[in-house]
């Protein structure tokens, strides 16, 4: 008997299983080898016009929940030359490969302060410009019909916004354009936030100047990045014609969803789900 108990202890121990107190537990085997997750890239979140940083909230916390590092710094909204300038000096303070995500007038925003940087990866628009070099905001919100910011194509400013004139130190004067609150909510959302909500957002909204829909872009980082697109196809604000456009043109990885100009807000899972999707990508 002691024989065969010694045998069966030699058995046991030589295919992992250990006695200890009188239960036999089973010894967890690991890999030889196992490849560390990489990291993943940071996610760099532009706002438009009318908007600001916060209206990236739902996407944030979502990113954040699948271990993303993500930021969202202020769009100045002082003008494309001013605001890619700042834009890029951001860039750079970032380690390692970066999703570059612009929304509205944000696009514009990334579409000139990725070229050169080789640490951005991929660019992501949502409901977003995408311009060619020469191309403004308001000819492209123009190029198809549509667009419901103005009901007076020939305006100097749009009809739905406001301007707000105001001295500067330099004894010049400048200009702050603001949207109107009681088309804020038609505008932005297509109606699908509460007048309360819509209310809210338009009364802590950060004007542009005639700047950012006037100025020229520059040489576009969408030729030399790749991009994802998404089609919002109920947006009042730039049609979904333009966007289809400028998706096509760019060759972006393009989806369409029944969202209106601010996804971010009303739908952040589609939009989350279109950012994950290029973040995949890089390596």
């Amino acid at each position: 008997m002691l024989r065969r108990r010694t045998f069966r202890i030699a058995v046991l121990a030589a295919t992992g299983v250990a006695l200890a107190g009188g239960v036999t537990t089973f010894a967890s085997a690991s890999p030889a080898h196992r490849t560390p997750a990489a990291p993943k890239p940071t996610v760099v979140l532009v706002n438009g016009a009318w908007s600001d940083a916060a209206s990236w909230n739902g996407v944030v916390k979502r990113l954040q929940a699948d271990g993303y590092p993500v930021t969202a710094p202020p769009t100045g909204l002082r003008g494309v030359s001013a605001d890619s300038s700042y834009l890029a000096a951001y860039l750079k303070t970032i380690q390692g490969p970066v999703v570059l995500v612009g929304q509205s007038y944000g696009g514009t925003v990334i579409t000139n302060a990725a070229t050169g940087n080789k640490n951005v990866k991929a660019l992501v628009y949502i409901s977003a410009f995408a311009p060619d070099k020469g191309e403004d905001v308001t000819t492209l919100t123009k190029k198809f019909p549509g667009s419901q910011i103005t009901t007076d194509p020939d305006a100097q400013i749009p009809t739905a916004l406001t301007p707000v004139v105001f001295p500067k130190t330099d004894g010049t004067t400048g200009v702050d354009l603001y949207a109107k609150a009681d088309q804020y909510r038609d505008l932005f959302f297509s109606n699908r936030v509460s007048a309360r909500t819509a209310a809210e957002l338009a009364a802590t909204q950060s004007p542009a100047a005639p700047e950012a829909l006037g100025e020229a872009s520059a040489d576009p980082a969408w030729k030399t990045i790749q991009s994802w697109y998404l089609v919002s196809k109920d947006d009042h604000v730039i049609p979904p014609a333009t966007e289809r456009f400028m998706a096509n043109r760019a060759h972006a990885h393009t989806v369409e969803a029944d969202t209106p100009h601010a996804a971010q807000v009303t739908d952040p899972g589609i939009v989350t789900d279109l950012i994950k999707k290029a973040a995949a990508t890089v390596r």
